[in-house]
């Protein structure tokens, strides 16, 4: 196999294990926790299990809107997105080894969440709730799973590699005119 396909291949095992944790821990919760309850808590009341769902995307935006609009809005424009990003992917030769990690770990999340959207009626299954100590007015954190934390700490790592790339470019640029 040649290094740049088995490079831009090796990554997708991330997309893979993100996919399979988010559903198996979805299915889980659904399992074990009754809906709108509380399955455990640790340290106190910091970190609780529940099992709730969500209709709507983050901090359940669009959740009241209609079933036509959420389902065009929230699963098929998506698809069309993570279709286009695969083949940005694959036809990119400049991302980083990071970067690829990155977005197909971001690409992982995004369609553990679309699973929930196309197959289960109540929405997206979310079932981690973090105290948030009133930090922006929020007492807890808008409740998440697997698949979403795989999106944010995913996309933190693609930002802060594009910005490091960015800092080493304008150093090299300037160390060559000097």
């Amino acid at each position: 196999m040649e290094k740049d396909t088995k490079s831009k291949l090796l990554p997708l095992v991330l997309t893979f294990v993100v996919i399979i944790l988010d559903q198996i821990t979805k299915m889980l919760v659904v399992r074990y926790i009754p809906y709108y309850t509380i399955g455990t808590s640790y340290f106190g009341d910091f970190l609780r299990l529940i099992h709730v769902s969500n209709t709507g995307v983050a901090f359940s935006f669009g959740a009241t809107w209609g079933e036509t609009a959420r389902r065009f809005l929230f699963s098929f424009i998506p698809v069309i997105v993570l279709a286009i990003v695969m083949v940005i992917y694959f036809r990119n030769k400049d991302f980083n080894k990071l970067q690829r990690w990155s977005i197909c770990g971001i690409v992982g999340g995004g369609l553990g969440n679309l699973i929930d959207r196309f197959f289960r009626a109540e929405g997206v299954v979310d079932f981690i709730d973090i105290k948030f100590y009133g930090l922006f007015g929020l007492e807890r954190w808008p409740t998440f799973n697997v698949a979403d934390s795989a999106v944010v700490v995913c996309g933190i790592l693609l930002l802060l590699s594009f910005i490091i790339m960015t800092v080493q470019d304008e150093r090299a640029k300037n160390s060559d005119k000097n």
